[in-house]
């Protein structure tokens, strides 16, 4: 199950680049699609659970859920999967660590190193060159991945993740519409970039979080954390064989930089 929900991750990549890459679908339709079926497939999850539960949610958490699927979206229009992935997972993972230094942790010298390894990682993915990606579509995947962070921080300690994440999804669909209201023109609701999107939402996305809901109470804090890292890993990998992607040497060196900075700083954070 573990195993599934790692996939599940990764797989909202690779649909996300397949549908905007193969497809005729644009960025704001395929969020608009992604987010509504995602509720409407966790909506069913919780009604029918034998718990009387209702969904819970809120509109802060909504919003950074919007931000991050929206930006998702824009950012995969220009970069490869692999790619995009790392960004996301770097960004999602420094802000935390940049939460727990605001809120007064103190930083051991493994986790300075390690922080400073993964944001040299992220920086060198920016800098020009060949294998650079497009800057505007980095940065907005780097919102991405500072929206779901905050998003993970305001969903810390809940007693019911999936009504929660419930809410959300169903809270955020007004919000995407709105934000979609600008892009009118040129929505193009392609058949099958659509079934890409549903499958983003209700399964990668929906049953996706539902599967790592469970398994997590299972595993350490440290062990769900880590395993985490192997979700820019499994984007590359399934970017280069079903979507024909390079592995540039640059995209290499990145990799082993933020992936080994976070594990050293998940790592100091264990032994601490």
């Amino acid at each position: 199950m573990t195993c599934f929900a790692m996939v599940a991750f990764a797989a909202n990549s690779l649909l996300c680049r397949l549908a905007l890459k193969h497809t005729d679908i644009d960025a704001a339709s395929f969020s608009v699609v992604r987010l509504t079926s995602g509720a409407l497939v966790l909506w069913l999850m919780c009604a029918l659970r034998l718990s009387s539960t209702r969904v819970k949610g809120s509109w802060k958490g909504a919003a950074a859920l919007f931000v991050y699927v929206f930006a998702f979206s824009f950012a995969y229009v220009h970069l490869e999967t692999g790619m995009g992935a790392l960004l996301l997972f770097g960004a999602v993972q420094l802000s935390m660590v940049l939460y727990g230094l605001f809120k007064g942790e103190r930083m051991s010298t493994l986790t300075v190193v390690g922080f400073v390894l993964a944001l040299t990682g992220l920086v060198s993915l920016l800098l020009p060159g060949a294998a650079s990606p497009d800057a505007l579509s980095a940065l907005t995947m780097l919102l991405s991945g500072l929206a779901w962070g905050i998003y993970s921080l305001f969903g810390k300690g809940g007693v019911d993740p999936l009504a929660t994440t419930a809410g959300n999804f169903i809270r955020s669909i007004p919000l995407v519409l709105i934000a979609s209201l600008p892009f009118l023109p040129g929505l193009r609701w392609d058949l099958l970039g659509m079934l890409y999107a549903v499958l983003s939402g209700a399964l990668a996305s929906g049953v996706g979080y539902a599967v790592w809901y469970v398994v997590v109470r299972d595993l350490a804090a440290f062990q769900a954390a880590t395993v985490q890292l192997s979700v820019p890993i499994l984007a590359s990998l399934a970017g280069i064989v079903l979507l024909d992607e390079s592995l540039s040497l640059r995209m290499v060196l990145a990799s082993v930089g933020v992936l080994g900075g976070v594990a050293l700083v998940l790592g100091s954070k264990r032994g601490a």
